[in-house]
This record gives C-alpha cells, structure tokens and sequence, in this order.
C-alpha cells in the first residue's frame, strides 16, 4: 500500500508514515505535489490523506483528484484526514468524489492532531496538551493498523450522519474558503529577509522571490506550511498576527 499526501506542518505526514509502518513499512509516501505522486499511484490500493479544511477537501487535494480522474478507476482507496478540533465527513468529501471516478473507498481515518493555524490565538493550546494529542493519534493509528491487517478498516467520516455533521457543522458557514484556491497570504516586507524557504516549500509554487522579498500570488492552498516555517514570522493567512509556528516537530518534543 503507497499514500499520497498533503502536509502543512508535517501532521498529516507523521500519521501517513506512522500507519505505513504500523502495516509493515513496504509502502512509499509521497507528496501530493511530488513528480514521485504519479509513482505512488501505480499500485492497486492507495492511502490518500491531507488536513481537514472548514469540513471539506484543501483545493489543492481536489485539483489534483479531477486533474488525474482516469487514473483512480478500479483503485482502492483508504482516506485519512487530519483536523484540528472537527472533521465531520473530511474523509467524506474526497469519497464522494472518487467515487464519481471509479474508485473503490475501503475506509476513512479522521484523527485530531494539534493545530497548525498560528495565527489564530483562540486555537491554541500549551505544549504539554499538544504532546498528550499527538500521543492519543499515534495510539488511534496503531489500533487503526491492527483493525486493518484483520481486513476490518475504520469507517470514519463515510456514514451520511458524519455528512449531515460536516455539511451543517461548518461547510455551509465557510464554503467559500475551500472553492478555489486563495490569493490572501500576506507577507510583511519589513520581516521577511527574501531566504526562499516559503517558496521552495509551497506546494503550488505560488510564491516568488522578488528583489529580495516574498512575493505571493492567487493560488495558496491554505496549507500553512510557509507561514509555519518561515524563520522570520513574517507570514500570516486568516489572522493579522502570528502567535506561533505549530509545527510537527515542535510540537513532538
């Protein structure tokens, strides 16, 4: 079993290839953006896995199933998404979808993990509360793996109650985030220092290095993962002000 996935700050990374192990460790893990993506896919099941967005699908994850749509006929796919408080139908959403294409869904994981949103202060949590999460995921995937080697996979997210939860929970408030992709990242040209950390890392390649700044355009996914690891703090998205950068790592140790 391959996964193909999109991490922001290496959350959804971890429990990929935590549960790869967990299974016997033969699978890759790629990044979604990854020219290896198209590798991953070859084989005939496939975890696809990424951050629950406002209840639905990061764009970018969206995109890339109805860009390569011919390639999931007949595939069997395991859904693992990664969410900060809610997900409802996370798992949900990409089914319905891939299922439109062919594609067999054989389970959904939903697992919280601490949230990588630094720049929204009501969402934080001290680092001991975000080790204590990171230990029950790691727990929920070893029984997840134990569940899937009996051939007995986990169905969270797929019921049409966890779709109900999801559509009135938050996708119907906050549909107009997850339609397309955003241009609102905002850079302060009086931090950043041009290193081109931020767009070596996006994964849409929607940010430039100009003159010696960051210059970013429309096509942000919400990811995160520049604003979580540029060393300045000069990166912010749905809030003004940057109170921390959640990463995986720092939140694991």
């Amino acid at each position: 079993m391959n996964a193909v996935y999109l991490s922001g700050s290496g959350n959804t990374k971890h429990i990929v290839t935590l549960l790869l192990d967990e299974l016997g460790g033969n699978g890759i893990a790629v990044p979604i953006e990854s020219e290896d993506a198209m590798k991953a896919l070859e084989g005939d099941e496939i975890i696809l896995a990424y951050p629950t967005m406002f209840s639905n699908i990061p764009y970018l994850v969206r995109d890339f199933i109805n860009t390569h749509e011919a390639l999931w006929k007949g595939k069997k796919i395991f859904l693992i998404t990664t969410m900060g408080l809610f997900s409802g139908d996370g798992t949900g959403c990409a089914a319905r979808l891939l299922k439109k294409y062919g594609a067999e869904i054989t389970g959904g994981l939903q697992i919280v993990m601490p949230d990588s949103i630094g720049d929204c202060k009501a969402l934080k949590k001290s680092k001991e509360q975000n080790k204590s999460i990171i230990e029950k995921a790691d727990k929920r995937v070893a029984e997840a793996a134990k569940q899937m080697r009996e051939g007995s996979y986990p169905k969270e997210g797929l019921s049409f109650a966890a779709h109900l939860a999801g559509l009135f929970g938050q996708r119907l408030w906050f549909y107009n985030k997850t339609t397309g992709y955003t241009d609102k990242v905002k850079i302060d040209p009086s931090k950043c220092i041009g290193c081109g950390i931020c767009a070596k890392n996006c994964p849409t390649q929607n940010i430039r290095i100009e003159d010696g700044k960051a210059i970013a355009s429309s096509k942000c996914t919400m990811c995160y993962r520049c604003i979580d690891h540029c060393p300045k703090q000069a990166m912010t998205l749905l809030g003004k002000t940057l109170h921390e950068q959640p990463t995986y790592e720092k939140n694991s140790k």
